[in-house]
Protein backbone atom coordinates (compact mmCIF):
# COMPACT_ATOMS: atom_id res chain seq x y z
CA UNK A 1 0.00 0.00 0.00
CA UNK A 2 1.35 3.51 -0.67
CA UNK A 3 2.17 5.49 2.70
CA UNK A 4 0.96 8.50 1.55
CA UNK A 5 -2.29 6.53 1.42
CA UNK A 6 -1.49 5.71 5.03
CA UNK A 7 -4.28 7.32 7.57
CA UNK A 8 -2.89 9.10 10.26
CA UNK A 9 -3.26 7.61 13.69
CA UNK A 10 -3.56 3.99 12.24
CA UNK A 11 -1.85 1.54 10.11
CA UNK A 12 -3.44 -1.29 7.93
CA UNK A 13 -3.08 -5.07 8.28
CA UNK A 14 -1.55 -6.07 5.16
CA UNK A 15 -2.12 -9.49 4.68
CA UNK A 16 -3.91 -12.54 6.71
CA UNK A 17 -7.12 -13.33 7.63
CA UNK A 18 -7.09 -9.59 9.23
CA UNK A 19 -6.18 -7.92 6.21
CA UNK A 20 -7.00 -4.54 5.64
CA UNK A 21 -8.23 -4.34 9.05
CA UNK A 22 -7.42 -0.82 10.41
CA UNK A 23 -5.39 -0.16 13.55
CA UNK A 24 -5.09 2.51 15.68
CA UNK A 25 -1.86 4.12 16.88
CA UNK A 26 -1.31 6.22 19.83
CA UNK A 27 1.18 9.23 19.31
CA UNK A 28 4.06 8.38 20.93
CA UNK A 29 7.64 9.75 21.39
CA UNK A 30 9.63 7.05 19.18
CA UNK A 31 7.03 5.03 18.34
CA UNK A 32 7.55 4.75 14.39
CA UNK A 33 5.03 1.46 12.94
CA UNK A 34 7.22 -0.67 10.84
CA UNK A 35 6.45 0.79 7.09
CA UNK A 36 4.46 -1.36 5.18
CA UNK A 37 6.62 -2.23 2.35
CA UNK A 38 9.46 -3.65 5.64
CA UNK A 39 6.18 -5.47 6.98
CA UNK A 40 5.46 -7.18 3.39
CA UNK A 41 8.88 -8.23 2.76
CA UNK A 42 9.39 -9.50 6.07
CA UNK A 43 6.84 -11.82 5.91
CA UNK A 44 7.70 -12.86 2.52
CA UNK A 45 11.03 -14.03 4.30
CA UNK A 46 9.21 -15.93 6.89
CA UNK A 47 6.46 -17.44 4.78
CA UNK A 48 2.36 -16.10 4.69
CA UNK A 49 1.34 -19.03 6.69
CA UNK A 50 3.08 -18.97 10.36
CA UNK A 51 -0.21 -21.71 11.50
CA UNK A 52 1.44 -23.40 14.42
CA UNK A 53 3.96 -20.60 15.73
CA UNK A 54 4.99 -19.09 18.67
CA UNK A 55 5.30 -15.26 18.08
CA UNK A 56 6.95 -12.72 20.09
CA UNK A 57 6.56 -9.06 19.67
CA UNK A 58 9.29 -7.20 22.13
CA UNK A 59 8.99 -3.58 22.23
CA UNK A 60 5.62 -4.40 20.41
CA UNK A 61 4.71 -0.28 20.10
CA UNK A 62 2.31 -0.03 17.54
CA UNK A 63 1.88 -4.17 17.32
CA UNK A 64 2.35 -4.02 13.31
CA UNK A 65 4.23 -6.82 13.65
CA UNK A 66 2.69 -9.18 15.96
CA UNK A 67 -0.76 -8.36 14.41
CA UNK A 68 0.55 -9.75 11.15
CA UNK A 69 1.67 -12.39 12.67
CA UNK A 70 -1.48 -13.25 14.11
CA UNK A 71 -3.11 -12.25 10.93
CA UNK A 72 -1.24 -15.34 9.22
CA UNK A 73 -2.02 -17.95 11.73
CA UNK A 74 0.58 -17.83 14.09
CA UNK A 75 -1.13 -19.68 16.93
CA UNK A 76 0.28 -17.58 20.05
CA UNK A 77 1.55 -14.09 19.77
CA UNK A 78 2.94 -12.39 22.93
CA UNK A 79 3.33 -8.52 22.51
CA UNK A 80 5.63 -6.87 25.18
CA UNK A 81 5.04 -3.10 25.46
CA UNK A 82 6.14 -0.64 28.61
CA UNK A 83 4.59 2.69 27.56
CA UNK A 84 1.08 2.21 29.07
CA UNK A 85 -0.83 4.10 26.82
CA UNK A 86 0.71 2.22 23.81
CA UNK A 87 0.02 -1.21 25.40
CA UNK A 88 -3.40 0.12 26.39
CA UNK A 89 -3.87 0.47 22.79
CA UNK A 90 -2.64 -2.67 21.84
CA UNK A 91 -5.12 -4.17 24.27
CA UNK A 92 -8.06 -2.36 22.22
CA UNK A 93 -6.83 -3.66 18.78
CA UNK A 94 -6.74 -6.94 19.98
CA UNK A 95 -10.20 -6.56 21.15
CA UNK A 96 -11.32 -5.19 18.19
CA UNK A 97 -10.00 -7.90 15.75
CA UNK A 98 -11.38 -10.81 18.42
CA UNK A 99 -7.50 -11.85 18.34
CA UNK A 100 -7.70 -14.62 21.05
CA UNK A 101 -4.20 -15.97 20.31
CA UNK A 102 -2.57 -12.29 20.82
CA UNK A 103 -1.42 -11.80 24.76
CA UNK A 104 -0.45 -8.11 25.69
CA UNK A 105 2.22 -7.70 28.30
CA UNK A 106 2.83 -4.32 29.97
CA UNK A 107 6.03 -4.09 30.58
CA UNK A 108 9.80 -4.03 30.11
CA UNK A 109 10.95 -6.45 27.43
CA UNK A 110 14.41 -7.61 29.23
CA UNK A 111 12.28 -8.60 32.40
CA UNK A 112 9.92 -10.36 30.86
CA UNK A 113 12.69 -12.68 29.36
CA UNK A 114 14.20 -12.87 33.09
CA UNK A 115 10.48 -13.81 33.94
CA UNK A 116 8.39 -15.81 31.95
CA UNK A 117 8.59 -19.06 30.39
CA UNK A 118 7.91 -20.13 26.77
CA UNK A 119 9.59 -20.75 23.85
CA UNK A 120 8.98 -18.75 20.47
CA UNK A 121 10.08 -19.96 17.06
CA UNK A 122 9.97 -16.19 16.14
CA UNK A 123 10.86 -12.66 17.86
CA UNK A 124 10.44 -9.74 16.27
CA UNK A 125 13.14 -6.94 18.17
CA UNK A 126 12.31 -3.38 16.95
CA UNK A 127 13.11 -1.83 19.88
CA UNK A 128 13.25 2.54 19.66
CA UNK A 129 16.64 3.21 17.92
CA UNK A 130 18.04 5.28 20.54
CA UNK A 131 18.09 2.57 22.82
CA UNK A 132 20.84 0.56 21.42
CA UNK A 133 19.18 -2.49 22.59
CA UNK A 134 19.58 -4.86 20.35
CA UNK A 135 22.91 -6.56 21.08
CA UNK A 136 21.65 -6.99 24.67
CA UNK A 137 18.52 -8.33 23.88
CA UNK A 138 19.91 -10.79 21.22
CA UNK A 139 22.16 -11.95 23.98
CA UNK A 140 19.32 -12.74 26.39
CA UNK A 141 16.81 -14.63 23.96
CA UNK A 142 18.39 -17.93 23.55
CA UNK A 143 16.78 -19.49 26.59
CA UNK A 144 13.07 -18.41 24.79
CA UNK A 145 14.33 -19.94 21.51
CA UNK A 146 12.94 -23.11 19.39
CA UNK A 147 15.65 -24.44 18.17
CA UNK A 148 16.26 -22.64 14.85
CA UNK A 149 14.04 -20.02 15.82
CA UNK A 150 14.22 -16.83 13.61
CA UNK A 151 14.39 -13.47 14.46
CA UNK A 152 14.01 -10.19 13.13
CA UNK A 153 16.10 -7.41 14.21
CA UNK A 154 14.81 -3.65 12.65
CA UNK A 155 17.40 -0.91 13.54
CA UNK A 156 19.20 2.48 12.23
CA UNK A 157 22.31 0.29 11.44
CA UNK A 158 23.16 -3.54 10.83
CA UNK A 159 24.01 -5.94 13.58
CA UNK A 160 26.76 -8.14 13.03
CA UNK A 161 25.80 -11.81 14.61
CA UNK A 162 28.76 -14.71 14.85
CA UNK A 163 28.04 -18.26 15.42
CA UNK A 164 25.37 -19.63 16.91
CA UNK A 165 23.71 -16.88 15.06
CA UNK A 166 23.35 -16.62 11.07
CA UNK A 167 22.07 -13.82 9.04
CA UNK A 168 19.58 -15.61 6.58
CA UNK A 169 18.30 -11.91 5.09
CA UNK A 170 19.24 -8.11 4.99
CA UNK A 171 17.65 -5.80 3.69
CA UNK A 172 17.06 -1.45 4.30
CA UNK A 173 14.20 1.33 3.85
CA UNK A 174 15.21 4.79 3.80
CA UNK A 175 16.64 5.17 7.65
CA UNK A 176 15.60 2.01 8.50
CA UNK A 177 18.17 -1.32 8.57
CA UNK A 178 16.13 -4.67 8.84
CA UNK A 179 17.55 -8.32 8.97
CA UNK A 180 16.10 -11.41 9.28
CA UNK A 181 18.36 -13.54 11.87
CA UNK A 182 18.50 -17.30 12.74
CA UNK A 183 19.51 -18.90 16.13
CA UNK A 184 21.14 -22.47 15.73
CA UNK A 185 21.57 -24.57 18.37
CA UNK A 186 24.62 -26.55 19.51
CA UNK A 187 22.71 -29.22 21.26
CA UNK A 188 22.15 -31.81 18.35
CA UNK A 189 26.89 -31.68 17.85
CA UNK A 190 27.07 -31.97 21.18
Amino acid sequence: MNSSKRTPGALRVIGGKYRSRLLRVPARPGLRPTPDRVRETLFNWLGQDLSGLACLDLFAGSGALGFEAASRGAMRVVMVEKDRAAAAQLERNRAALDATQVTIVSGDAEGYLVRERGLFDVVFLDPPFRQNAVPAMLGKLPPRLEPNARVYVESDVPVEVAAPWAELKRARAGQVSYQLLQWHTNEEQS
